[in-house]
């Protein structure tokens, strides 16, 4: 079964549709597939906050020091994998909820598929560019969102109503999520991994 992530942006159904006939065993292969992408924004915000930089108004070009960066990356990527992790499984968890049954890894490639359009927009992180990347980044948690809303009732055969609120039980589970990721922030940031700027 031919599965192009890149197609999810253009005909996201027929893609879902290819999910939804795949044999379980395929899903544990495919588990790879967020933990290898998250690796690309990560790479891009390493290199754009080292090496490109960016400026506030007028002033010079800002810059972290390498040791810094990677130490934010590193965390920067953990989260999104956690994450994924995390919602694929309240996926699973909440499958018998709205009358279907799934797997772990059935839940954490759905999340990771949805994912899609945010690990694409982390490649401005090659070239730091606040207003650009907040509509990017927003675009992409748009489409992200639209991706959840229609895929689980595909993916999950179940008719559309419990297919979307089912989704929004996983949207409520993402919110918690950044919350819990911005508390986090604030505990690293104490904890040493507060950007350092080069000079």
């Amino acid at each position: 079964m031919a599965l192009n992530p890149l197609a999810f942006l253009v005909n996201p159904k027929a893609q879902w549709q290819n999910v939804a006939q795949m044999p379980a065993n395929q899903f544990n292969v495919i588990i790879l597939y967020p933990i290898l992408c998250a690796i690309v924004p990560a790479i891009a915000w390493y290199f754009g906050t080292t090496q490109a930089g960016w400026t506030v108004g007028d002033s010079e070009i800002i810059k972290l020091t390498e040791a810094s960066a990677f130490r934010i990356v590193c965390a920067f990527y953990g989260a999104m994998v956690i994450s994924i992790f995390a919602i694929g499984y309240s996926i699973h968890w909440m499958s018998l909820t709205y009358g279907c049954e799934t797997s772990i890894s059935k839940g954490i490639v759905i999340s990771g598929l949805t994912a899609t359009p945010l690990f694409l927009a982390g490649l401005l992180g090659f070239f730091p560019l606040l207003w650009l990347d907040l509509i990017v980044g927003t675009v992409a948690a748009c489409w992200s969102v639209y991706l959840l809303y229609i895929g689980v009732p595909i993916v999950m055969g179940i008719p559309e109503e419990k297919g979307f609120l089912y989704s929004s039980a996983i949207m409520a589970v993402c919110l918690v999520l950044l919350i819990c990721i911005l508390v986090a922030t604030v505990i690293l940031w104490d904890m040493g991994f507060m950007p350092v700027f080069t000079d």
